[in-house]
């Protein structure tokens, strides 16, 4: 990678600083041959949609309707509430045909995900049937904000198997969480079920990606829900997390950590940590608009992922800047044949 000689704030020199500092030296890097990408829910265009509706009702002063299931909320659920009550009136977004536009402040990102991307690209890609299913075991906390106040729940077991079908499907997987299982059901209502796609991303969709981190970048911002109640940027940057997520082809990895870095405002976090207190190189992305925060973290000597947290970045109603409103710890990831079943049982 070409050094480029810049006139950087001293803000970007503290960042470098502490990203040169935590980076392990490139000739010594040991790229492992297993998959560490987060998986999270499959669910995230069922809180897309719950958050429209929460807004709409917000301005017409009806009764907020009834929460999804605890146990089927993932973490990111609390951010997407908490961005919809924080907002209370629906909104535009000025960039809402779905252009990306070149950032000022994206050459230290961009330094530290070009890294992350070379790293998962030298990865073994899996072998995943279509009749298997992805497992994921991760920790996570979450906070409900259905009272007007954010409250932080308890760090929480979570294991999800993802059917991996490319057809409609209403019957998506397994979740297990404190002890209970449930399905992961189709949207409510659509008698036609789920395809794969990017609210349900099988290991051979995402193999399809465009590998060309412009053009992903551009499929990105088309296919992204839109949401009342987050900036554009804001939702492309938290829809690759959720990707990322999952077990994924080395390529699509790559392309989607370098398309990362083009979006607006992603920054390095040096002192990002996942839900399990590990430090690790920390990717960002403030949403200024509600003071969110949301950090990716990966491990210093394999980049691997290890998780993210989502935060308030100011005062507000839900709660005082720092407050939590969602985190998760990578655990385990494997390909299973069975829903429900253990990786060591196979």
């Amino acid at each position: 990678m070409k050094n480029r000689t810049t006139s950087a704030s001293p803000e970007w020199r503290d960042d470098r600083e502490e990203i040169a500092r935590l980076l392990p030296p490139p000739a010594d890097r040991d790229v492992p041959h297993e998959q560490h990408l987060r998986h999270k829910d499959l669910l995230m265009h069922t809180i897309d949609r719950d958050r429209a509706d929460r807004a709409d009702q917000a301005v017409r002063t009806r009764p907020a309707r009834r929460l999804l299931r605890p146990a089927l909320l993932a973490p990111a659920t609390a951010l997407a509430l908490a961005c919809v009550l924080t907002a209370g009136i629906a909104l535009t977004d000025s960039d809402d045909k779905g252009s990306h536009r070149a950032a000022s402040d994206m050459r230290p990102a961009a330094a530290l995900l070009d890294r992350i991307s070379t790293a998962a690209g030298e990865r073994t890609a899996l072998t995943v049937r279509d009749d298997q299913f992805v497992y994921t075991k991760e920790k996570t906390r979450g906070a409900d904000v259905t009272t007007g106040k954010a409250v932080l729940g308890p760090l929480t077991d979570r294991e999800v198997w993802s059917a991996q079908e490319p057809g409609r499907l209403l019957k998506l997987g397994l979740v297990r969480e404190d002890g209970e299982t449930f399905p992961i059901n189709a949207e409510l209502g659509d008698t036609h079920g789920t395809a794969a796609g990017i609210s349900r991303p099988t290991y051979h969709w995402l193999s399809s990606l465009p590998t060309d981190p412009d053009k992903l970048l551009t499929y990105l911002y088309g296919k992204t829900p839109h949401a009342t109640g987050r900036e554009r940027d804001q939702a492309v940057f938290e829809q690759i997390g959720s990707l990322l997520g999952t077990l994924m082809p080395p390529r699509t990895a790559a392309a989607l950590y370098r398309a990362a870095a083009k979006i607006p405002g992603v920054t390095p976090a040096p002192k990002a940590h996942d839900a399990i207190g590990r430090q690790g190189l920390g990717i960002a992305r403030d949403d200024t608009r509600y003071g969110i925060r949301t950090e990716w973290v990966f491990d210093t000597k394999d980049y691997a992922f290890l998780g993210s947290r989502t935060y308030l970045t100011r005062d507000g109603s839900y709660g005082k800047s720092g407050t939590l409103l969602s985190s998760s710890a990578e655990l385990t990831h494997a390909v299973v044949d069975k829903a429900g079943e253990s990786p060591t049982a196979g």
